[in-house]
């Protein structure tokens, strides 16, 4: 399934390049493709929608799917990618666990409410994160979500409070960071290129790990070390058993949460590789480089190999000893489905005054302040 880009986000190419106009395919269309697949042994799927929850199919597709588990037993998994207002859509969320998601990607970006004005991402509500992300927990559904550093109003310090902003109050799963980027095809590309602004002119740069352009508040430096930080930062041991912890709280595999924070995090500081470029044993040809590379000599490049292929597994073993570690105790826990901390707390308006989130940022419409105001007066 493929459908254009239902908002206007900046630094997005999809609204440019695959115009805004919803294209989908029907619940019949889907039935047969998953019973194609699952005839060839294949019964987990990856749906590309950009934003399934703007699919006007999405409820059709979702009941179907839910008679193919539940009324014929097949066993089907998928992952779908939407926005951090798909909790509005009555039943979505619901559907989509009964349809078998298991792990959803929201494009959740910032947490600074200046920032996502800035790039056009008007339909994120930060006040709304936590309830959207405690919906899907509470369905047991994994959730990624990607953030981009370098918005016009970034510092390395801001970077730095917001994620801990996000640790201490959202209960995301998995975090990804990347660095705003002007991808060709962006309005954010066509603005820079109008404006005379400095641009990077190697396009193996363009993957999002890589400061492509200047900032007006950080160096190059600056940003390329504050994104190296963030993913330091998030994926503290520490952090990763509150993530541990979360999961067991909500019936989760904390097994599965292991795995894939092994995936994400371990892909960084092993190969550092982003994870979506990243995989378990990276494939080296000694003679494919780029053209401004010289073929190495096989005396010089398999030793040299051989060598990497072991360090690797040694940091990567020390990664997992680590992580089983936590694992054994979060699984010995009598108490873990128990657990509980600020992120997993339910969201009453009374508590809402308290988070970080909305003390320094508070964008909410004067309507719901007020709202607030009153409501915390009374009690």
């Amino acid at each position: 399934m493929q459908d254009g880009g239902a908002f206007q986000c900046s630094f997005c190419t999809i609204i440019n390049v695959q115009g805004r106009k919803s294209r989908c395919r029907t619940p019949d269309d889907v039935e047969s493709i998953v019973r194609a697949n699952l005839a060839q042994g294949v019964n987990r799927f990856f749906i590309t929608d950009d934003d399934f929850a703007r699919n006007k199919n999405w409820e059709a597709i979702f009941d179907r799917l839910i008679q193919l588990r539940e009324g014929e037993g097949l066993n089907i998994k998928f992952i779908i990618q939407v926005d951090a207002l798909c909790h509005r859509l009555p039943n979505f969320i619901e559907k989509a666990s009964r349809a078998g998601c298991k792990r959803v990607f929201i494009g959740l970006e910032n947490i600074n409410p200046d920032n996502l004005k800035a790039a056009k991402k008007h339909q994120n509500k930060i006040w709304e994160y936590r309830q959207m992300l405690q919906a899907w927990k509470d369905q047991g559904c994994m959730t990624y979500a990607g953030y981009i550093l370098g918005f016009p109003g970034d510092t390395p310090e801001s970077i730095a409070r917001d994620i801990e902003i996000i640790k201490n109050e959202l209960p995301v799963d998995l975090l990804e960071f990347f660095c705003l980027t002007p991808l060709p095809g962006s309005e954010d590309h066509q603005k820079l290129y109008a404006q005379g602004v400095r641009m990077e002119t190697d396009m193996n740069k363009y993957t999002l790990e890589y400061v492509t352009t200047d900032h007006p508040k950080m160096t190059e430096a600056e940003w390329s070390q504050a994104y190296d930080y963030a993913w330091k930062q998030y994926y503290t041991l520490e952090h990763v058993e509150t993530l541990m912890r979360r999961a067991a709280a909500r019936h989760m595999s904390v097994g599965n949460m292991m795995f894939l924070i092994l995936w994400f995090y371990g892909g960084i500081i092993i190969n550092d590789l982003h994870p979506l470029e990243n995989g378990y044993l990276r494939r080296k040809i000694r003679t494919q480089r780029r053209p401004t590379f010289p073929i190495e000599h096989p005396l010089l490049f398999y030793p040299k190999r051989l060598w990497e292929v072991i360090r690797d597994h040694g940091r990567f073993l020390k990664l997992v000893l680590q992580y089983a570690k936590i694992r054994r105790r979060v699984k010995a826990d009598p108490n873990r489905k128990q657990y509980t901390d600020l992120s997993l707390t339910p969201v009453t308006i009374e508590e809402e005054e308290d988070l970080d989130l909305l003390k320094i940022f508070d964008p909410r419409p004067a309507k719901v302040r007020s709202k607030s105001s009153r409501t915390t007066a009374v009690s």
